[in-house]
């Protein structure tokens, strides 16, 4: 599954093997808040200052 700048992260765990991991390195440490669950990538990352497409690149290696 190659993922977008508005996936959830609830998606991106349950999809992505490493995908708590990744989202952990780059600074996303609550993505196991029930508000956070629903939130895209590109919500969290413009939240946190991460670069959404250095995230993606990540995700979809």
């Amino acid at each position: 599954m190659k993922f977008k700048k508005t996936s959830l992260i609830c998606d991106v765990l349950k999809k992505h093997k490493e995908g708590e991991k990744i989202l952990t390195e780059f600074g996303l440490g609550c993505i196991f808040c029930p508000m956070a669950q629903m939130e895209s990538l590109e919500e969290a990352c413009m939240i946190h200052g991460i670069d959404v497409d250095k995230l993606l690149k990540a995700l979809n290696a």
